[in-house]
C-alpha cells in the first residue's frame, strides 16, 4: 500500500506530517508513505495580515487541490488554520490528541524584559486584545511568516517579543526559546489550537490512521469549531473557544467581541454527547 502525504513545507509543517507518518508506520510497517510539501498562497503572500488577503483558506487552497486531484492521499493541516467549512468531498479523517494549547511569548535571543520602545508581533486580534490588559504600556505590530520567519525578525530587532503557540514551539524543541506561557484564563486559545487534523476524500477508507486518531481530539475539535462557526467567526474575527473534557461532561469556554466593541466571556457546560449543540448554544447567547 502507498500512501502520499501532502504538506506545507515549513519546518513546522514537516514536522507535524511525519508525526502522521510515524503513526502510519506503528499501525502496519509495510505501507509505503512518501511526504510530498508545496508552498501555499498563505505562506507566499507575508506583507498583508490574512483578513486582507482572503483568510484561512489560503493556507489549504493548494493542499485541497492536490489532494482532489490526486496528487495526494491524505493531507495535514494545523486545524486552527483551517476555514471553519470543510468541503463535503474532502472531510476530515482524523484528529491529533490535543497538544498543550496555550500561547506563549518569546523576547530576543539573550534579553530578559520587554522593550517598549518596540511593538510586540502579535498576529492574532484575539491575542492582541488579551495583551493589551497585561501589558498596557506596550504596541502592537503584525507579524507574519512560519515560526523560524518570525524568530529571525524578532531576533534581528524588528519586535521587543513574539507571541505564538505554545503546540507548535514544543513540536519544534523551542521550549528553551519560551520567557512566558499565558494561562487559558489570561489568554484563552485560538479554537483548535493544538490539534492537528489529516484531511482525505470522500469513501476512502483510512483505517491506517487509526492510531494517530484521538477520539479526545475530535470531540474537543468538533466543539470548539462549532462555538466558531456559529459566529461566523473567521480569520480576522476576534473569538476563541476552549473545550475540557470532563468524564462524561464538557465544558466550554468562549470569546466573542461584538459589533459595537463589547468583550463577552462566557462558559457553559453539560453531557458530552451535545457537545456541538452546547457550543451553539454557548454562541448564539452571547452573540445577542
Amino acid at each position: 500500500m502507498d500512501i502520499r502525504v501532502g504538506s506545507r513545507e515549513s519546518k513546522l509543517a514537516v514536522v507535524q506530517s511525519e508525526m502522521v507518518i510515524d503513526a502510519i508506520k506503528s499501525y502496519d510497517e509495510n505501507i509505503n508513505v512518501d511526504l510530498i510539501t508545496m508552498k501555499t498562497t498563505g505562506d507566499i503572500i507575508l506583507d498583508k495580515t490574512l483578513d486582507k488577503i482572503g483568510g484561512k483558506g489560503l493556507f489549504v487552497k493548494e493542499l485541497d487541490k492536490a489532494l482532489a486531484s490526486g496528487q495526494v492521499d491524505i493531507t495535514v493541516h494545523s486545524l486552527k488554520d483551517m476555514p471553519a467549512e470543510v468541503p463535503e468531498e474532502l472531510p476530515i479523517l482524523a484528529y491529533s490528541k490535543r497538544e498543550d494549547p496555550r500561547d506563549v511569548m518569546i523576547l530576543p535571543e539573550g534579553v530578559k524584559e520587554i522593550d517598549y520602545s518596540k511593538p510586540i508581533g502579535c498576529a492574532s486580534l484575539r491575542r492582541k486584545l488579551y495583551l493589551e490588559k497585561i501589558f498596557p504600556e506596550a504596541t502592537f505590530a503584525p507579524i507574519r511568516g512560519n515560526v523560524q520567519t518570525r524568530l529571525k525578525k524578532l531576533d534581528e530587532g524588528q519586535y521587543s517579543a513574539i507571541i505564538l503557540a505554545y503546540a507548535g514551539i514544543k513540536r519544534l524543541g523551542l521550549e528553551a526559546r519560551v520567557s512566558r506561557v499565558f494561562s487559558v484564563e489570561e489568554v484563552l486559545p485560538a479554537a483548535c489550537q493544538g490539534i492537528l487534523a489529516v484531511q482525505g476524500r470522500a469513501g476512502d477508507k483510512a483505517e491506517y490512521l487509526s492510531a494517530f486518531a484521538s477520539e479526545e481530539g475530535r470531540i474537543v475539535a468538533e466543539t470548539e469549531r462549532a462555538f466558531i462557526k456559529a459566529l461566523d467567526g473567521g480569520c480576522s474575527a476576534p473569538t476563541a473557544a476552549y473545550c475540557i473534557i470532563d468524564n462524561d461532561e464538557v465544558s466550554i469556554s468562549g470569546f466573542f467581541v461584538r459589533d459595537d466593541g463589547t468583550e463577552i466571556r462566557d462558559s457553559i457546560r453539560g453531557p458530552i454527547a451535545d457537545h456541538e449543540e452546547l457550543a451553539v448554544k454557548l454562541a448564539l447567547s452571547m452573540k445577542g
